[in-house]
């Protein structure tokens, strides 16, 4: 971890002969920084918690925002005077970039606990430091919005240290979730009469972040909405109305009219895709037909998802995502929606029919409705995979059945056509009288002559 932050320090030209950090905010424009900063309301815990500890031992308790600004520095007044020197007070920068490896600097690049000791440091300055921080998290969004850091000379240095201010971050973060359970009570008491208001038509309160505090009915939204735009479309592809309240949002989601869907039919299971929308063919080439499968069969999916289904470990997003976006202006974005990509209208398929009638054991409607391998020319790993579970499940099928029709109509697609233990089979069940009977022995001598 050491190693890895000096290379960042570095790469960020820290020069190990620094003599101070640099100072980036005047005295006069702490007080206001420090009063909007999330981390003002949990100082008194900090402290509650930390400064009996520093001053005794001879440190200074330290709280910088996610960027590494010194906001407070408390604690021994000696090591206070001692820090100043070397540019550890408020106002100063101590991300990496800016004083190479240090404990503040290094848990927020990390994201994680850390104690940097002595030479661990890579200005020279500060070798005769200790410094143990851990990140503060936001438990609204869960983002790193500051750090708190114990250091000190390193003569007092105490193993115990980076787990007491570990343990400190996470009693803040504690505090801070419990005022924010207090906040959401509050807007829905102030707020839940606009909820009620709608009569039935869904909608939610949500807090100044996005985060859903009430819903009706239960189960609408996910956990969290964006609310960068008066106009949300969520992920069913609903549109939904943001309307500002007190310390948060009400969100409308106007009932729908009832839209017939379209219509989407795919026959892949022939020599060539055939795609038919409202009764209307769709010229259709064999990659968009790919995706039109992956989407059938595994429902919602990412650009990266369907770019490892389609193309393997070398697939692109990008180039799936200037496939899927012909693909929609040819077939309308009421058919092909976006956000996760997923298939809007009804579709019908040959191929889920047919995994149907297996499961539904009806092996005539199976082999009926199976006129071959599913998009033949296809190489896509999604496609391979539903291929041979369809032409081993529809195999297994008739030969168990013992059904010389369903055999017969197997043996004349392109997986059946080798098949040399079906028509076996075939030209023992055939009666001596059926056409077929030598059609199908002079096919099963050809096989047995090509092996």
């Amino acid at each position: 971890m050491i190693s890895a932050s000096w290379q960042r320090s570095l790469a960020a030209n820290v020069d190990p002969d620094l003599h101070t950090a640099p100072t980036v905010f005047a005295a006069d424009e702490l007080s206001d920084l420090r009063e909007r900063h999330p981390l003002h309301p949990t100082l008194p815990l900090l402290r509650e918690t930390l400064l009996g500890f520093a001053e005794e031992a001879g440190h200074i308790m330290i709280v910088a925002d996610a960027q590494g600004h010194v906001l407070w520095c408390e604690g021994s007044k000696h090591t206070r005077g001692s820090a100043e020197e070397v540019g550890l007070a408020e106002g100063t920068l101590w991300s990496e970039g800016a004083a190479g490896t240090n404990g503040m600097g290094t848990a927020l690049a990390v994201n994680s606990p850390v104690t940097v000791h002595s030479a661990e440091h890579l200005v020279r300055t500060y070798h005769h430091w200790t410094c143990a921080a851990s990140p503060i998290r936001d438990p609204d969004t869960g983002t790193t919005i500051g750090v708190v850091d114990l250091s000190g000379p390193i003569e007092t240095v105490h193993p115990s240290m980076v787990a007491l201010v570990s343990a400190s971050a996470r009693l803040a973060e504690s505090e801070m979730l419990a005022r924010m359970h207090a906040q959401d009570e509050e807007l829905r008491a102030r707020n839940m009469r606009h909820l009620i208001a709608l009569r039935g038509e869904p909608g939610a309160l949500l807090s100044s972040t996005g985060r859903v505090v009430a819903v009706e009915p239960y189960g609408l939204l996910p956990s969290r909405v964006d609310v960068s735009s008066d106009r949300v479309v969520l992920p069913d592809g609903r549109e939904a109305v943001l309307e500002p309240l007190a310390h948060g949002y009400l969100l409308r989601i106007p009932r729908q009219r009832h839209v017939r869907r379209s219509v989407l039919s795919l026959s892949f299971l022939l020599p060539e895709p055939k795609v038919v929308l409202d009764g209307r063919e769709v010229p259709i080439s064999l990659r968009h037909a790919e995706i039109l499968a992956a989407l059938t069969l595994q429902g919602r999916l990412t650009a990266d998802q369907l770019a490892l289904r389609l193309y393997g470990e070398r697939g692109n997003p990008t180039t799936v995502r200037a496939e899927l976006h012909r693909l929609r202006a040819q077939l309308g974005p009421d058919v092909l929606a976006t956000r996760p990509y997923r298939l809007t209208a009804d579709v019908e398929t040959d191929f889920l029919a047919v995994r149907a009638a297996l499961k539904d054991a009806d092996v005539p409607l199976a082999t009926s409705r199976y006129r071959g391998s599913l998009l033949r020319r296809s190489e896509a790993p999604v496609v391979l995979a539903e291929r041979d579970d369809l032409a081993t499940g529809v195999r297994k099928a008739v030969l168990s059945r013992g059904d010389a029709n369903a055999l017969w109509t197997f043996t004349q697609t392109d997986s059946g056509e080798h098949d040399v233990e079906a028509m076996e089979q075939l030209v023992r069940l055939l009666p001596p009288d059926d056409v077929r009977l030598a059609i199908a022995t002079a096919r099963l001598r050809r096989l047995s002559q090509d092996d």
